[in-house]
């Protein structure tokens, strides 16, 4: 959608350099030369979230891993699903992992923006083919 001005408040015109340093990020992520944010980030959510969160920014690109192991991980063996949850509240996709999250048959499922972008992600880090 082309809205009048909103060329004057793209994120990469801020003054904030936090934001700066994320879009930097980013940029380098799609082209393909980063793999780890190490941009500080704490994304507020409740604490079950949060520590959901948390352990998907210990995922390294390239890999993925099953609901049921963070659930396992956090320490609730029963917890896949609200761990899928927390996927889904995940404010700051990308920089916090989520899509590196897949079913237990490694399948592709649940993932909020849509399965072909998890795939695109995915596969742009190397973990599928």
């Amino acid at each position: 959608m082309n809205q009048p001005g909103w060329a004057n408040h793209s994120p990469k015109q801020s003054s904030n350099l936090h934001l700066k340093s994320i879009i930097r990020a980013l940029d380098l992520y799609f082209a393909g030369k980063l793999s780890t944010f190490k941009t500080p980030t704490a994304p507020k959510g409740t604490p079950f979230l949060e520590i959901v969160w948390s352990e998907l920014q210990k995922l390294f690109a390239g890999s993925t891993i099953h609901y049921g192991t963070i659930a396992e991980r956090i320490g609730n063996l029963k917890a896949s699903r609200a761990v899928g949850l927390a996927n889904n509240r995940n404010p700051l996709p990308i920089i916090v992992p989520c899509h590196r999250v897949v079913g237990k048959t490694s399948s592709l499922i649940g993932y909020a923006s849509e399965l072909w972008r998890e795939e695109w992600l995915i596969k742009h880090e190397g973990a599928l083919t």
